[in-house]
């Protein structure tokens, strides 16, 4: 959990060709939010909505990739699906003497789960995005490289009426070859269910791509009898105990960057990327 009563703060790291860029400032003002859920159809938005907050990865040449709560927003099932109302009857029941128990039923995603995997950025270029069977090596990861830069960015936390929480955070840490970035969804509904989208970033300098890896899990408490509760607010710790529910692996493939080249070899290439 992060300390909210924290100093607005903009940083820009910058390795090789790459920027990043981590803004953290405070939470959204009521009438702002109010605003922007008008915006966006959403009859409310979290609690703690850091609308300002974003981590950014920017190449010289523009293109780039970033994070921010209302791109994660817009992937949030607006109509909630047959399972949210199922899990929302049930959390209901639940909570029968609850007063807010009513307002569980409104038409959205009271959990505010998004599938979001980050924002391309880019005006004449950008990523070109492809499905790929490459990995991203863990145990790489593991081995110890000195941390250059380290950031850590809450965009949105709500506590579900005090029965639970529901937050997406992301951080990143940058070493001499490397870099890994973790974007975090992370729910529990008490007595119900706990879910976990996670987006994994990672980029080797000496490629010219990288690859990113989304999975989403998730089980129901009454599945996770044999699991110690504390863990239930550790996502680091419960992690391994939630079942997969899917996952895409994607190679995020740099723009060809050689002016030069016919752009008739541009358009191929984004239409059949050569494989690294």
């Amino acid at each position: 959990m992060m300390i909210h009563g924290f100093k607005s703060s903009k940083q820009d790291f910058t390795f090789g060709p790459w920027k990043v860029t981590a803004a953290k400032t405070h939470i959204m003002k009521s009438a702002d939010v109010e605003k922007l859920a008008e915006e966006m159809h959403m009859p409310c938005l979290p609690e703690m909505m850091f609308g300002d907050n974003i981590l950014r990865l920017q190449h010289d040449s523009g293109f780039g990739i970033e994070f921010n709560a209302i791109d994660a927003l817009k992937c949030v099932n607006k109509q909630q699906g047959m399972l949210k109302v199922a899990c929302a009857e049930e959390w209901q029941e639940s909570r029968s003497e609850s007063e807010h128990s009513k307002e569980i039923l409104k038409p959205y995603d009271w959990t505010y789960t998004t599938d979001y995997k980050g924002t391309l950025i880019g005006d004449t270029l950008k990523f070109n995005v492809v499905p790929t069977t490459e990995r991203i090596d863990t145990e790489k990861l593991k081995a110890r490289e000195q941390i250059v830069f380290f950031e850590e960015v809450l965009l949105f936390e709500d506590e579900l009426h005090d029965h639970g929480v529901s937050s997406l955070s992301v951080k990143i840490r940058v070493m001499p070859s490397s870099f890994f970035l973790l974007l975090r969804f992370f729910l529990r509904v008490d007595n119900v269910l706990i879910r976990m989208n996670d987006t994994r970033l990672y980029y080797d300098t000496q490629k010219n791509f990288m690859l990113r890896e989304y999975t989403s899990k998730e089980s129901k408490i009454s599945s996770l009898r044999n699991v110690p509760p504390p863990l239930f607010t550790e996502p680091n710790e419960i992690a391994q105990f939630l079942s997969p529910r899917e996952t895409i692996y994607e190679k995020l493939e740099f723009p060809e960057l050689l002016d030069s080249a016919p752009a008739t070899m541009q358009e191929s290439s984004s239409i059949q990327p050569q494989e690294s």
